[in-house]
């Protein structure tokens, strides 16, 4: 399954997160790792279900990806 970042949207109440959280567990994915400083988690969620989640209005959907700095 591919690893997924999720990210509440800017004003948007902290229930959505718990929302998108119980979608992913719903789905047959897995929650991997939650953030400190932003709202929101990593999931391995599964490919065919990835487009029901990112079709929340309240949150971000981006694959996980290494980040480097320069």
């Amino acid at each position: 399954m591919p690893a997924v970042n999720v990210t509440l949207k800017s004003g948007v109440s902290a229930s959505e997160l718990d929302n998108a959280k119980k979608q992913v567990t719903d789905q047959g994915g897995k929650i991997t790792n939650e953030f400190t400083l932003i709202k929101g988690f990593t999931a391995e969620f599964p490919e065919d279900k990835v487009h029901s989640l990112a079709t929340n209005d309240h949150i971000t959907v981006e694959a996980d990806s290494e980040v480097k700095t320069q």
